[in-house]
């Protein structure tokens, strides 16, 4: 079996195909992970999607995959839907937690509505069947990259506000809850036992730490971190 199918419009050289996304890859190099026993399905998905411009790793099991270091950057995973030690399914709810950065798409050559519908409810961001289309392939790798990449950048933002928020002192945080509450600099010094100038001392400090623009800033980055709960 051909894990490509030929495609007329294509060049040879990935033309037209914007690297790895449409950008120059000014992140980390997105990864493409292959996950198929199959070591015909491996070998001809991997040169095509290299010379596309994207870095590739493959794996013969799910075992495999799974003991291998997660990429830091943008990637999406090709995962056959029939391993030998664990089903793609399986393993992408073992991964649902691990690798939420990770968009899947799922690949089979002999798919069903039952098993489509239980993966792309579980957060498959596509289905596709063997043998695969060039076109529709990489059209699949370049959405999940693209979805992958703004995971990345969302988990990395997260990151620095809880960096941030583990620089603050005790009576920094406290100050922190009760003004995004709402509660005025008064009614903060009343709540905690001291002065409102001090208060507004603290309040200065939690902005410069946790590099708030702006009061509204200091509201989104507490909603992220729930610190209204």
């Amino acid at each position: 079996m051909y894990a490509l199918a030929a495609h007329s419009n294509r060049t040879s050289n990935g033309a037209g195909h914007l690297t790895a996304g449409g950008t120059a890859m000014s992140e980390a190099n997105p990864m493409v992970i292959i996950v198929d026993d199959d070591v015909s399905i491996r070998e001809s998905l991997q040169p095509a999607l290299e010379l596309a411009g994207w870095t590739v790793k493959s794996f013969e099991s799910a075992t495999a995959f799974l003991e291998s270091e997660a990429p830091e950057g943008p990637s999406c995973l090709l995962l056959d839907v029939s391993l030998p030690d664990l089903s793609g399914l399986d393993l992408q709810a073992r991964i649902a937690d691990r690798r939420a950065e990770m968009p899947i798409i799922f690949m089979t050559g002999y798919g069903d509505v039952p098993m489509t519908v239980r993966a792309m409810k579980a957060g498959a961001a596509e289905f596709l069947t063997k043998p695969l289309d060039e076109e529709i392939l990489f059209a699949a790798v370049e959405r999940a990259i693209a979805q992958s990449r703004i995971a990345v950048r969302e988990r990395a933002a997260m990151r620095a506000i809880k960096a941030r928020y583990a620089s603050l002192s005790r009576r920094e945080r406290e100050v922190l809850r009760l003004i995004v509450a709402g509660r005025l600099n008064k009614q903060v010094g009343g709540d905690l036992g001291i002065s409102e100038i001090t208060v507004k001392a603290h309040r200065g400090r939690v902005m410069e730490k946790m590099k708030a623009g702006s009061f509204a800033d200091l509201v989104k980055m507490s909603a992220k971190l729930r610190l209204e709960e």
